[in-house]
């Protein structure tokens, strides 16, 4: 499919990191997944738990599915009311056939094996069920985000919430494609803007010399950007991409 495996695999050893820094969803993103409705649900990709939280926060019945055994240990610490955590992946879901009404994934579509996980995804999807990832994606209208990302480059994720919108995304097993867009502010500080970037895969796989080079480049931008003069706390933007896709 075009990814990464090291970089698929690169976040566990930074996985308290990636929970302390990660933004979380609009609970109005979430709820659009099922129209307000609780329902069983399965968290593909769940990391350390940022939107297995969210879902359970609305009632769904929310079983966690991570491959990585430490964002799946941070995810059970930090995380009430699941119904279970289970090793394992999109491409081969750890659930009997028809048992969920809602498959979702946060941040975490991009990594997947299109071509192994969208039978998958159909098998335990009940009659009716709903697949609905979640990006939440940097909005680079504002001055200094832009800044940002022309100096370290977009995510994978980023650029896959895009291209989501697009026809023929999600395959033929799945039919037309919803989505929407919500606003989402993220408060951070200059110290946190760093530690978002070194909760990045691209950083992670990094060597010393290129872990460097990325923390020069966002000192640079903090350092003088005019729209952060004078300024330790602020809020980082984000438009959260939602899809809707329905077996066919």
């Amino acid at each position: 499919m075009g990814f990464d495996k090291s970089m698929a695999q690169s976040f566990g050893p930074a996985a308290d990191l990636y929970d302390s820094i990660r933004p979380t969803y609009p609970a109005e993103a979430v709820a659009w997944m099922t129209d307000g409705k609780a329902v069983d649900a399965v968290d593909l990709g769940a990391g350390t738990g940022l939107l297995t939280r969210a879902l359970v926060a609305q009632g769904h019945r929310v079983t966690a599915v991570e491959p990585d055994d430490l964002m799946r240990t941070k995810l059970v610490s930090a995380t009430e009311g699941i119904a279970a955590a289970l090793s394992g992946s999109a491409e081969a879901i750890p659930v009997p056939d028809a048992s969920a009404d809602l498959v979702t994934g946060g941040q975490s579509f991009h990594w997947f094996d299109r071509d192994k996980a969208m039978p998958e995804i159909r098998r335990v999807l009940r009659p009716g069920g709903v697949l609905a990832p979640v990006w939440n994606v940097r909005d680079e209208s504002t001055g200094w985000v832009g800044a940002l990302t022309e100096a370290i480059g977009n995510s994978q994720g980023e650029k896959d919430a895009l291209a989501a919108t697009a026809p023929g995304y999600f395959g033929d097993l799945f039919g037309e494609v919803e989505y929407r867009v919500f606003r989402h502010e993220w408060p951070i500080d200059r110290a946190g803007v760093l530690r978002l970037v070194q909760s990045r895969s691209y950083y992670l796989t990094a060597d010393a010399a290129g872990k460097a080079r990325i923390e020069a480049v966002v000192g640079d931008v903090l350092g003088s950007h005019p729209d952060l003069e004078g300024r330790e706390s602020f809020a980082m933007p984000y438009d959260t991409y939602v899809f809707r896709v329905r077996p066919v």
